[in-house]
């Protein structure tokens, strides 16, 4: 949406205090936010700060310029490899790319991508780990790893699947063929297709406020059990479904809310 200076923050965090919505920027438009270890080690920082911030009670991941990201930078990582071999080039992996799309997987709150341009590679993949994703008409996604040899990461081998199908996932991977933003709404990556930038981040920040105002420790509990019940035996999910309507059902949103159910009211959630 926004351009950059050169010496603007590689990320910016803009709080919302009134509406409990956080929005994390990639914030490099002039390279489509190419993920140099600049970038990365903000946004990793970022995220983890933002994890924790319980005034933050929904985020929206969002970027600047005309692409949402396009992976992994290149030109830096040639130099790594041409300076210390694959070993320093791909430590990033476990140092940056995992720790961001676990954080944005496993915040005990909801992340809605508001996606405004190309989203290939890492792009993709923190783009999925996300729990809602608003794409703007026109953008488009690719995996993009096999092209120079690669197999995926950020957690992208497993949400694709879990989106798409493993058929689909391992041509997608495979092939590195670049699908569109309503190929992408009719396999269910993304929730709606707006029609330019600007309305896909008003749609993003309005789904992510209808989110910081519902019941947020419900919505932390859906996702731990949505991911378990992606790898794990019914008997395992059934146990900690159990487990969990326990801890909500000792929370005072859920009290209340049963009892503005009772009184014909509309609930109001504060996220204890």
């Amino acid at each position: 949406m926004s351009s950059a200076a050169p010496t603007d923050p590689p990320v910016l965090v803009v709080r919302d205090d009134a509406e409990a919505v956080t929005t994390v920027r990639l914030n490099r438009p002039a390279t489509r936010n190419a993920l140099t270890e600049e970038l990365k080690v903000a946004l990793r920082d970022a995220l983890a700060e933002v994890a924790q911030d319980d005034s933050a009670r929904a985020v929206v991941l969002a970027s600047s310029g005309p692409a949402f990201c396009v992976g992994q930078d290149l030109r830096e990582h040639a130099e790594h490899l041409r300076a210390g071999g694959s070993g320093s080039a791909l430590s990033t992996v476990t140092e940056h790319y995992n720790p961001i799309a676990t954080s944005l997987a496993t915040m005990a709150k909801p992340v809605v991508a508001a996606i405004t341009g190309t989203a290939v590679g890492a792009g993709l993949g923190f783009v999925l780990a996300c729990d809602l994703r608003v794409a703007a008409a026109g953008t488009k996604f690719a995996t993009a790893f096999s092209g120079i040899g690669f197999t995926g990461d950020s957690g992208l081998s497993a949400t694709l699947a879990h989106c798409v199908g493993s058929s689909r996932a391992t041509e997608l991977l495979m092939l590195g063929d670049t699908f569109t933003a309503e190929q992408a709404h009719d396999w269910g990556i993304v929730r709606e297709v707006a029609p330019d930038a600007e309305a896909t981040e008003e749609a993003a920040l309005a789904l992510a406020r209808r989110l910081a105002a519902g019941p947020t420790r419900a919505y932390a509990e859906i996702k731990r059990a949505v991911a378990l019940g992606t790898v794990a035996s019914l008997p395992t999910v059934l146990e900690h479904e159990a487990a969990a309507q326990v801890r909500l059902g000792a929370t005072q949103d859920h009290r209340d809310a049963v009892e503005a159910f009772l009184a014909k009211q509309k609930p109001v959630f504060h996220g204890r």
